[in-house]
Parts: C-alpha cells; structure tokens; sequence
C-alpha cells in the first residue's frame, strides 16, 4: 500500500542520481562536523545541502535535473579516470608503470626483467628503466 503510493508520487519526478549522492554525502560530512563542534554554519550548510538534494529529487523539470548532473559528471570525470587508473595499477603486480621523460606518455613493462632498454611508441625515445 504505501509502496504503491510513494510509486504514485514519484511518477514524474526527477528522482537520484549521482550528483544528489554527493549532495547527501556533503549533507552527513556537514552534520557530522556540527556534531562534534557545534559550529551552526556547518548545521546551515548542511540544512541548504539536503534541501537543494530533496529539491532536485522532487524535481518535474527533468531535463534540467539530466544536464545538471551531465555537467557535474563532466566535471568530476578526470578525476575519477585518475582514481580508476590509480587503483588499477595498484592491483596490478605483474607490471610497472611509468612516464616516457620525452613526452610523458604513460608506459608499462613486466616486472622482474631487470634493467631494459624502452622505445617509447608515442615518440620514439629510447632509455633504461628498471622493471
């Protein structure tokens, strides 16, 4: 019954997405913060954060809702690749990683080979790394 409902009242809005998660995510790093120090501008903060994300989810105006998050993810985008790229090489213990002092371009060789001689493919540099 109240699923039904609540499914009857969301019909058409804009709903969550991952900029609203951020939002949230601020408002709980905010109320936390006012928690332990009882500066009020934290529990302000933290008051606009979650109304502007329950505005956005209550939101009839869907595409402006889709661009603002579209914009947001544009603008978060090459930190997560740095993130992702981070975490994966990390992972990876069959390999080392490292930039071409010529033009930078990111290069990987086994590991345990010792000393080797590397062309760079971008640029055609030549130079020993250790693997």
């Amino acid at each position: 019954m109240i699923r039904r409902c609540m499914t009857r009242f969301m019909a058409g809005r804009y709903g969550g997405d991952q900029l609203n998660l951020l939002l949230i995510a601020l408002y709980l790093i905010c109320y936390l913060v006012f928690l332990f120090s009882r500066l009020l501008v934290f529990e302000l903060a933290g008051t606009v954060l979650l109304l502007v994300s329950l505005f956005r989810s209550l939101s009839r105006n869907l595409e402006g809702r889709r661009r603002e998050n579209a914009r947001f993810l544009q603008a978060v985008r090459p930190a997560v690749r740095r993130w992702n790229a981070f975490r994966s090489r990390a992972q990876d213990r069959e390999h080392r990683y490292f930039k071409c002092p010529n033009c930078g371009q990111q290069m990987r060789v086994p590991r345990g080979k010792g000393r080797i001689t590397v062309r760079c493919r971008s640029c055609g540099a030549v130079f020993e790394e250790k693997s």
